[in-house]
């Protein structure tokens, strides 16, 4: 049986249930690596990320990064770290980043759909409080800016720094990406 790591599209598994349940669960999966967990108004969400899913996500931070060291920006990458308002919601994101300082909740979350979720995604994030989340679906980009207890879809991101970022750019390294990553990221550099 071939592992579940090496599939090439995303595996997900929805279960409705508690917080308890929830933490149940997320301690049996503790150390597990390749799986991310999610819980908000009694969903319970387990997702495998497949092939595609990885390597956009890791291109997409990888930009990003380079992108922020460049400019000089203080940022911390906080990856796919866990994400949590106790009894409410957890999510783990693609990527994420504090910018300017180190912060409980990042001021950016990212996220690559290839299966489900989508803006149904930013329910978690407004409960959370994160400023902005991004989609990366169907090679576009999306960009959502908390206002006033909801998301609204903005043309560019509105964080300090980030605003600059030439999307056009962005997009075509990570499309440019999926054939010649090591392609991608010296375009991007150069176009810096």
């Amino acid at each position: 049986m071939p592992s579940l790591l090496n599939k090439t599209t995303d595996q997900r598994i929805l279960h409705h249930g508690t917080w308890e349940q929830f933490k149940c669960i997320q301690k049996g999966f503790d150390g597990a690596s390749g799986v991310r967990l999610f819980y908000y108004d009694g969903a319970i969400e387990i997702l495998m990320p497949g092939r595609e899913h990885e390597i956009f996500s890791r291109i997409i931070g990888y930009l990003v990064t380079t992108f922020l060291a460049e400019k000089g920006i203080f940022f911390q990458p906080t990856g796919a770290m866990t994400q949590e308002k106790e009894e409410v919601v957890s999510a783990q994101a693609d990527e994420s980043y504090c910018l300017g300082s180190a912060k409980p909740i990042p001021d950016l979350s990212i996220e690559v759909v290839f299966t489900s979720g989508g803006i149904s995604k930013l329910e978690r994030y407004q409960a959370l409080g994160v400023p902005e989340v991004w989609f990366w679906e169907d090679g576009l980009l999306k960009f959502y800016q908390l206002r006033v207890g909801s998301y609204e879809p903005i043309d560019r991101s509105q964080l300090p720094g980030l605003s600059d970022l030439d999307l056009d750019l962005l997009k075509r390294c990570i499309l440019m990406a999926e054939t010649d990553t090591g392609e991608a990221i010296r375009a991007f550099r150069r176009e810096l």
